[in-house]
């Protein structure tokens, strides 16, 4: 399994190699391996970008994905990308009263489960299955570090 992260902005910062360790360790509760997965680590100004050019909307965004569901010659599926702003990870940190590294988490588990096909926008329902994975995969995180 590889999961390749890459900051594209200095502040705020952020371990890329805790990052891809929790990205590991949610994609071994999913039981996807071996997979391949990449994280981009960006501002708000990149990521308005890529939301205006592949959504359609001229504004920041906490978390995109983009799904690849390739297979790789060694039978490790290409998951695909997850990019998330520091920035407005930052400004929803302090909005919720939240770490911001368990923002940043919540926002790997949430571009992970996009990727998988978990679509909040689809429908109610997909949205409550998609929250209750959420959930799941933090608790699962958290029983892990105590």
């Amino acid at each position: 399994m590889a999961v390749h992260v890459r900051r594209d902005t200095r502040k705020p910062r952020v371990s890329p190699t805790r990052l891809k360790q929790k990205a590991q360790r949610i994609l071994d509760y999913l039981g996807e391996h071996p997979a391949e997965l990449s994280v981009l680590l960006v501002s708000n100004r990149k990521i308005r970008r890529l939301n205006a050019k592949f959504r359609g909307k001229n504004e920041p965004t906490d978390v995109l994905s983009f799904p690849l569901e390739e297979s790789l010659p060694n039978g490790a599926k290409l998951l695909g990308d997850v990019v998330i702003s520091l920035e407005q990870a930052q400004r929803q940190a302090r909005a919720k009263l939240r770490a911001f590294s368990r923002e940043v988490e919540w926002l790997l588990i949430h571009g992970i489960l996009h990727l998988l096909g978990y679509d909040h926008e689809r429908s109610r329902r997909a949205a409550k299955i998609m929250r209750l994975m959420e959930r799941r995969i933090q608790r699962a995180l958290s029983q892990q570090r105590g």
